[in-house]
């Protein structure tokens, strides 16, 4: 399974510094994204990343859930978040993609048949693009006045996970990446994700860092974006000049999962962001989560089984010995269905979760 981020050696990472003038300049930046943006309320992050109303008893997961290494979290339905063991500020690779494409709709709000308005790629942007994949970044081709829509342009950042892209939704978002990255920076805080630091919008930097438990909040506020959880749940996308791209997160339509984001290189090694609906006790459930730090020659890999496990044991089902997962009998489970129909229930599950008609 190919990694959304090719092996790299970390002396070809450029990494971000931060001198005492950039925390100046971005102190600066910080007061002006307030007046531009504002925050969430602290009403409204209560209420959408499970601070809220609970449905049953919590589930005290036992430590056999939780990864042999690395970190994880997860949440069932609305039930609080559990975090796991070994809970630290690490590198999260292209799970970063969340919190830009949430900031990217949040600013560019789309409807479920809209496609946004047209971003009109550039010289810059191709020149840019060119030298992020000649050190090894993820990305798709682009070319000088290619025109992508905002929802091809977030299908390019969370299927294929293109880096590339990612900058240049920061760029049209913000005015310039600096801004957006103070953005991200005060949302974080905001959400009281006080061991996560964001240095770029696409999660290659090294300097980007959280943890499985900071991270959850943004992932189950991005998934209550019905957009936002559409794109995630499909398998592909066509491009103007890519053509097809094929979705990072291979668990897609398998065993339940219908999301979210995959991340993978060198320092992080393999990460997953997901959300599977599986039944508990003959009920329809919720299961998000995110694993970090999932070694081995297969990070993407890694990461897609370590998520798979957790979510068979919660469920009570315990995953083959010799692949570490589990075969479902025909048309049991929603994993089962074809991806188009993977797609319409992400997004149905999506507003139902928000609670809206």
């Amino acid at each position: 399974m190919p990694s959304d981020e090719p092996e790299r050696t970390t002396t070809r990472r450029v990494r971000r510094t931060r001198s005492a003038g950039l925390l100046v300049v971005i102190a600066a930046i910080a007061a002006s994204s307030f007046l531009r943006w504002g925050a969430p309320s602290s009403s409204t992050i209560a209420s959408r990343i499970g601070g809220g109303s609970q449905s049953g008893e919590i589930r005290t997961l036992p430590g056999t859930v939780w990864p042999a290494f690395g970190q994880a979290a997860v949440q069932i339905g609305t039930s609080p978040v559990q975090a796991g063991p070994n809970q630290h500020e690490a590198p999260i690779a292209s799970v970063a993609k969340v919190m830009t494409a949430y900031l990217v709709l949040q600013d560019h709000p789309l409807e479920l048949a809209d496609d946004g308005p047209t971003i009109t790629l550039t010289d810059a942007d191709v020149a840019d693009t060119q030298r992020r994949l000649a050190r090894g970044e993820s990305g798709v081709p682009i070319v000088a006045g290619e025109r992508l829509t905002e929802r091809q342009a977030l299908e390019a950042l969370l299927i294929p996970s293109a880096n590339n892209i990612a900058w240049v939704l920061a760029r049209w978002d913000a005015g310039s990446t600096e801004r957006f990255v103070v953005r991200m920076n005060v949302t974080a805080r905001w959400l009281g994700m006080m061991h996560t630091r964001y240095t770029d919008p696409s999660g290659y930097d090294d300097g980007t860092v959280s943890t499985a438990a900071d991270q959850m909040r943004i992932v189950d506020l991005a998934m209550q974006e019905p957009v936002f959880a559409s794109i995630v749940a499909t398998p592909s996308a066509t491009l103007p000049v890519a053509g097809t791209v094929l979705n990072t997160n291979t668990l897609l339509g398998h065993d339940g999962f219908i999301g979210v984001k995959t991340g993978s290189d060198p320092a992080a090694d393999g990460c997953f962001a997901f959300r599977a609906i599986r039944r508990i006790d003959g009920e329809r459930t919720t299961i998000t989560g995110v694993v970090l730090g999932q070694p081995g020659g297969d990070r993407i890999g890694a990461a897609l089984a370590a998520a798979d496990v957790i979510v068979d044991l919660i469920t009570g089902h315990r995953p083959t010995p010799d692949t570490g997962r589990r075969t479902l009998p025909p048309l049991t489970q929603p994993g089962d269905e074809a991806p188009g129909q993977v797609i319409e229930r992400a997004a149905a599950d999506t507003i139902g979760i928000r609670g809206e008609p």
